[in-house]
């Protein structure tokens, strides 16, 4: 009799359960796929959409403390180097401190300073001539409306403030997209015939298929390769998952922050060494 009660109790349940036509269009497109209607890549970027609106800015910008700032007294011969290290191509600028954001500046905007003499660029420019405007949005605001605004507004990086107004961190276009079509080579993508790049002293960019081998005969480390061979699998084990970009976590004396990953693998991550490392092994 109970046994009668309870699928009973299911059916009732199942007859009443509220409609979810976005897990019926996810169920279709498996079955697109699995017939193939779609391609993989073509159902990835239409799941990448539906993704868009649960994710928040919060979800993909650049950590504060990942930002590259500029003080809006640096003088142009003080922010060349800054602007050709980093590699981006929009800065943001700050005025008293790091949350005072006055502006963005465009690295293509100190081209024209580069034909003039020396002295005479020096003393012509401004920053505050060439700077773009600061578009500040909430860490909460969902991506799908965030694109839409990029969109209409022909803006390309917005400043993401927190609950109290401070800066949380900085979010592009780019970013956004990804969640769509994937991860898009950027400046902090490597070359894909170079395994490990040096960027300055103690820090370096490696490919995720770097062998664990060529990793430790590079920089004289011990990193066990007993179950993985990659350096990739050896930091998603540490994780004990596929990592975020910009999580990181220590192995051993070295720092290894997350580039570039997807959902099957680890593609790029920055390494923060010990000390500086004598470059000689024919991979890089």
């Amino acid at each position: 009799m109970s046994g009668r009660f309870s699928g009973l109790a299911k059916l009732v349940t199942s007859l009443w359960s509220p409609p979810n036509p976005q897990q019926d269009l996810r169920d279709a497109l498996t079955r697109a796929r699995a017939q193939a209607v779609l391609d993989g890549d073509a159902h990835a970027m239409v799941e990448g959409v539906l993704e868009m609106s649960r994710l928040t800015v919060g979800d993909v910008m650049v950590p504060r403390g990942l930002m590259t700032l500029l003080p809006k007294d640096a003088s142009l011969n003080e922010l060349l180097p800054i602007v050709v290290e980093s590699g981006h191509s929009r800065f943001p600028v700050f005025d008293e401190d790091r949350d005072d954001i006055i502006g963005i500046l465009l690295a293509k905007e100190l081209l024209r300073f580069m034909s003039e003499a020396p002295a005479a660029a020096e003393q012509s420019f401004d920053i505050r001539e060439v700077l773009r405007p600061a578009v500040r949005v909430p860490a909460t605001k969902r991506l799908n409306v965030l694109l839409r605004e990029f969109r209409e507004n022909r803006y390309h990086m917005a400043i993401v403030v927190d609950e109290y107004g401070g800066v949380a961190g900085l979010v592009t276009i780019e970013d956004v997209l990804e969640e769509i079509v994937g991860e898009i080579d950027d400046e902090f993508d490597t070359d894909d015939e170079k395994l490990i790049r040096r960027d300055k002293a103690f820090e370096f960019t490696i490919h995720g298929a770097t062998p664990i081998s060529t990793f430790n005969e590079t920089f004289a480390s011990h990193l066990s390769d007993a179950e993985f061979h990659t350096i990739g699998g050896l930091v998603a084990k540490a994780f004990g998952r596929i990592p975020k970009r910009f999580e990181s976590v220590r192995l051993g004396e070295f720092e290894f922050r997350v580039l570039r990953a997807n959902e099957r693998r680890i593609e790029t991550l920055k390494v923060l060494t010990p000390r500086d490392v004598l470059m000689t092994s024919s991979p890089l």
